[in-house]
């Protein structure tokens, strides 16, 4: 079991994450008073002393502690690490992203040291804060106090002295409209709005003071919801049912990083720290060859050909920053990718990613010895990425089976079926389909051709969003009859055969036959009296045409029914 102290922006992120998982843990909070929705989590309100933390944690079980709390939250983040200890439980701190230290801040460690060369300040250091800044008051400067707008915080700033013509509140969007000579924040990070609110001092031309964050010392740390995620697949590995993987984009990074470290400062070090597109930073093992460093793909659970493979980065001096691609990356011969024919296959974010996590003016040369094979039981030869694999990822990390990854594909694949300039697409679900469709449409190139797998609504979305005017969805009966119920994805996890649903289908066509003993939606080919199926078939048309032809409003689509034997029904 896991147990979540939050209360915070990470503490919603990490009960996102969690609720992946499909299997129950426990969130706590101090006042009980954020608004957070959950299925499988359990909520826990209330401060907890180490006492009281030890016998929760030994009567639930717990496994794994995350610290989602606020960085300030000294005392709660000394009694987990006490009860981590205590009971050889890890803790998982779910830290914030925070900016470089701007050295025109005046940074100090604790409030004493509040620089009282001033006239007035406002203090958004919250409510606890008002009794450690009274000392202010008695110097002559007048002190501003910025609290939530609670009854909570309002009752408790009057019990430390404050007065109400000395409170002003947190408001959504709410600027500074006090008008004092300095300001004091916490080092609060991204997601306290840190930034924002220095900019806005700034721009009042205020005196910024900030409180550096407490430092916090746990064996495991992570700043966004893809650390956590893979830190509890570590820790606790049964929590999830499948584990997740990294992108090619992601390892091509990682090597790249590793080469570059080397090189500057002579060491080989592993794992590597790599930023992720979303801004989070996790860890990435790698290892060292004789003038490169390099990758091992790792791609959790999900069935990936490139899981294992390994990939290569050298890096060299430049006078600008390059990424080229060397043996066994493919190159774009077509249109329709983010960079023209003839460059290599390294797609915009996994570029974007060496670039931020290097920021420097370097040659680098990505390869992959075995790509060559390996594109070949790829989407690539479909794309018409000739030579090797492509460097992909747009979030840098792959989730087992994601739709995420696979509309991806179908996206790519789209965008390209648009550019090859032919007058339609047409989007079945595999191989086999796609043979008897190809069959009506000889003149039309490869490119024209998509699989969708199950994604027919996510497909036909991206053609709406291409204003691809022409599109034709080629359907077999095992999918034609969960479309046509209204399923948009057919996969089996998503939405299994209807036999009430088919049963009402055959109603409508005026078929009469029983198929309480049927298991597969493809023997109505033979059960249904042959002067009847084309009866049957435009019925299943029409009724997938009913859910399909909304999304996408401003083409055409057609719709082909396809039975085992390669005969195509249409209305």
């Amino acid at each position: 079991m896991i147990l979540v102290f939050g209360g915070t922006t990470e503490g919603r992120k990490a009960v996102e994450v969690l609720e992946e998982a499909g299997n129950a843990y426990y969130y706590s909070t101090k006042t009980g008073e954020q608004d957070i929705t959950q299925h499988h989590g359990q909520r826990i309100d209330g401060a907890l002393d180490k006492g009281s933390m030890l016998v929760f944690c030994r009567e639930h079980d717990i496994r794994i502690i995350v610290d989602a709390a606020h960085p300030f939250a000294s005392q709660l983040h000394q009694t987990i690490a006490q009860v981590s200890e205590a009971l050889n439980v890890p803790v998982i701190r779910y830290e914030r992203i925070y900016p470089p230290r701007d050295p025109d801040i005046t940074w100090i460690d604790d409030y004493s040291q509040v620089p009282t060369d001033i006239q007035s300040l406002l203090a958004t250091t919250g409510v606890q804060s008002i009794s450690k800044l009274k000392y202010l008051e008695r110097k002559g400067i007048k002190v501003v106090y910025r609290i939530l707008n609670r009854e909570s915080s309002i009752v408790l700033a009057h019990q430390q002295g404050a007065t109400d013509d000395q409170l002003c509140f947190f408001e959504d969007g709410a600027q500074i409209d006090v008008d004092t000579e300095a300001i004091l924040l916490k080092e609060s990070g991204l997601s306290g709005g840190f930034s924002e609110k220095v900019a806005e001092a700034q721009a009042k031309g205020m005196r910024i003071i900030a409180l550096k964050r407490p430092k916090l010392s746990f064996s495991h740390s992570v700043n966004g919801p893809y650390g956590l995620l893979r830190a509890v697949e570590k820790l606790l590995p049964e929590f999830y049912p499948l584990h997740s993987g990294l992108t090619t984009g992601t390892c091509a990074t990682a090597a790249a990083v590793a080469a570059w470290m080397s090189q500057r400062d002579g060491a080989l070090v592993t794992p590597i720290p790599v930023i992720l597109p979303n801004g989070e930073t996790i860890t990435v093992p790698v290892g060292y060859g004789e003038g490169y460093a390099y990758c091992i793909k790792e791609a959790g659970d999900d069935p990936d050909v490139t899981n294992g493979i390994e990939i290569r980065a050298k890096v060299e001096p430049s006078d600008t920053f390059e990424i080229l691609g060397g043996e066994g990356v493919g190159r774009f011969t077509l249109p329709g990718f983010d960079y023209p024919p003839g460059s290599p296959a390294i797609n915009k974010a996994p570029r974007e990613m060496m670039s931020q996590n290097i920021n420097e003016n370097v040659r680098i040369t990505i390869s992959v010895p075995d790509g060559v094979e390996i594109a070949r039981r790829t989407f690539n030869p479909r794309l018409g990425i000739e030579g090797g694999i492509s460097i992909i990822g747009v979030s840098g990390i792959v989730k087992p089976f994601s739709e995420e990854a696979f509309i991806d594909s179908i996206r790519k694949c789209m965008t390209v079926a648009q550019a090859s300039g032919a007058e339609c697409v047409v989007i079945n679900s595999g191989g086999k389909s796609e043979r008897f469709v190809k069959a009506l449409y000889p003149d039309l190139p490869q490119q024209s051709f998509v699989e969708y797998g199950n994604y027919i609504g996510e497909t036909l979305k991206i053609a709406n969003e291409l204003d691809i005017k022409n599109v034709t969805l080629g359907v077999m009966l095992g999918k034609a009859v969960k479309l046509a119920a209204g399923h948009l994805d057919t996969h089996s996890r998503k939405t299994v055969m209807d036999k009430a649903f088919i049963q009402q289908l055959l109603m409508e066509s005026g078929i009469t036959i029983d198929i309480s003993d049927m298991t597969l939606a493809r023997e109505l080919w033979e059960r249904i009296p042959p002067n009847q199926l084309d009866d049957f078939a435009h019925r299943v048309i029409l009724h997938c045409a009913e859910h399909c032809k909304p999304l996408v409003p401003h083409g055409s689509l057609t719709i082909l029914l396809i039975d085992d034997n390669g005969k195509i029904y249409e209305v």
